[in-house]
């Protein structure tokens, strides 16, 4: 077989219109006001000499693993279509969708909320939206997302038509590690750096940016994929509806290019990274309830706008902007020929991870804080239940390991021509991602995250020593065990795939 590449490209919309909805992605509610940015599912879908790969970019915090089979199930009928070789990623804005089943996972875990209603009760929350209510509900939300992804893909595979893609790379400061490291040897995520006992951020940074252009048979360009190693949460305590960077980066690329043009948005492994300075930290403009935000010192800084604000989401889709009309205009100048796809293979695997482990003293001291904390609470507010998650999940984590050992993942990786692609459910600490693509025989390596399910993080053995958010056992479902075995069984399949034997 010897078929010609085809391509086929939708986007739909997933903004609420009219309706408000519950938003997502902290300790607390937030109910939106208004549409900052629009939010969107953009589907591309690749097929040549019987292989294919469908994948979704979303605007959404996480994907859940019901999501997933809820539309692979309604594509069933689709001719030629495998459901199996559907990806769904999140870009993590924290201005979207909260939607229903979004904590369920096939795997029917105990979770930390389980925990904590079962020594609170139902009704012990204080809702900081009060009586308010939004407009969509997360189980509303939750069927309008099947609907509109199930649309996407139908729309993509209607789209396929010859088509070549040219791979690029660029660079540009997005993302930066957040976990700060004291002379104890503990860390904290968007800890304070401006003080004596600060030694070092807990990883580095990826500048890169995997890219791909999609021109149609008229020699337009008709798309961008862009692998960025930051999530899109400049904005992620606000009350309103906003596709965070990529919204920005989208109306941008669309005034140069036509509003035609697509964006696939991929964040590659970034579960320690975030859009802001940890050394030359500046304020939020406006207020944020965070009690992690709330550092003790303040010097006014010569540094980027914000991050928390409006202003910093322009600033860094202003920096993709750039760096993709740069790397555009020397494939034009240059003539770049489309790269040669004379192997397409998708293969999807199913990975057996260890299941992190809390020890029974951990547990006792888990169950002690709760049971503390309810002798002296009627009630608890956003920053106590934030507190209480740690506890929670730890005991939570206990009881499952009682009758799990293997957390096990699906994983796609692909090989389309010189360039590998692989998946994995994790928020993924940049380090593993840095393995993967080191040890990648591929010439170029795209890497996504949170894709087809929303595991929590996948932290490094040096973040579970620090300890704080992210690195707590409660905030994922494996630890650094897990996270080396994930990256010695991607790169296996990928050497495989490149010709060279595990």
């Amino acid at each position: 077989m010897n078929e010609a590449l085809k391509i086929g490209i939708a986007e739909v919309s997933i903004t609420p219109e009219g309706k408000s909805i519950a938003l997502t992605g902290q300790f607390y509610e937030r109910i939106s006001e208004y549409v900052e940015t629009p939010i969107t599912m953009t589907c591309i879908a690749v097929t040549k000499d019987g292989e294919q790969m469908t994948l979704i970019s979303s605007d959404l915090t996480s994907i859940c693993d019901a999501l997933v089979e809820r539309v692979r199930e309604n594509l069933r009928d689709l001719p030629g279509f495998d459901p199996m070789k559907l990806m769904m990623n999140a870009t993590h804005t924290h201005t979207s969708h909260t939607y229903g089943k979004a904590q369920a996972n096939t795997k029917n875990l105990i979770g930390g909320l389980d925990v904590l209603k079962r020594f609170m009760g139902e009704d012990k929350y204080q809702s900081l939206t009060g009586d308010r209510k939004p407009d969509m509900t997360a189980d509303e939300s939750f069927e309008f997302l099947v609907e509109r992804a199930t649309e996407a893909v139908r729309k993509a595979w209607a789209d396929l038509h010859s088509a070549k893609i040219v791979f690029g790379f660029g660079r540009a400061a997005i993302g930066m590690c957040r976990r700060a490291v004291y002379d104890d040897g503990t860390a904290k995520m968007w800890g304070d750096t401006n003080m004596s006992n600060f030694k070092e951020l807990e990883g580095g940074n990826d500048s890169g940016i995997e890219l791909g252009y999609v021109f149609g048979e008229d020699q337009k360009l008709e798309c961008v994929i862009a692998n960025v190693a930051c999530p899109s949460q400049i904005l992620e305590h606000r009350s309103f509806v906003s596709s965070d960077y990529w919204g920005k980066l989208r109306i941008l690329l669309r005034q140069k290019f036509g509003d035609d043009l697509k964006v696939v948005g991929l964040c590659s492994a970034a579960g320690d990274m975030c859009p802001r300075d940890l050394i030359r930290w500046v304020d939020p403009e406006t207020p944020v309830n965070d009690p992690n935000i709330k550092h003790l010192t303040h010097v006014e800084r010569n540094a980027d706008p914000s991050m928390f604000d409006i202003k910093g989401s322009w600033k860094a889709g202003k920096r993709l902007f750039n760096e993709i009309v740069d790397t555009y205009d020397e494939i034009i100048a240059e003539n770049r020929p489309a790269d040669e796809i004379g192997v397409f293979k998708h293969e999807v695997l199913t990975v057996d991870l260890p299941l992190r482990k809390v020890t029974i003293t951990e547990y006792n001291a888990a169950i002690e804080k709760i049971r503390d904390f309810v002798e002296k609470h009627d009630s608890f507010t956003f920053e106590e239940n934030a507190a209480m998650h740690v506890y929670a999940g730890t005991a939570a984590r206990y009881e499952n390991q009682q009758t799990h050992d293997i957390f096990p993942i699906e994983v796609h990786v692909i090989r389309l021509g010189s360039v590998a692609i692989a998946t994995n459910p994790f928020e993924l600490f940049l380090d593993y991602g840095n393995q993967i693509r080191a040890r990648s025989l591929a010439k170029q390596t795209f890497l996504i995250q949170l894709c087809n399910a929303g595991y929590g993080y996948l932290p490094t053995e040096k973040a579970e020593k620090g300890s704080h958010y992210s690195a707590y056992v409660s905030s994922g479902y494996v630890g650094h065990a897990g996270g080396d075995m994930l990256v010695r069984k991607t790169t296996d399949a990928i050497d495989k795939m490149f010709g060279r034997e595990a």
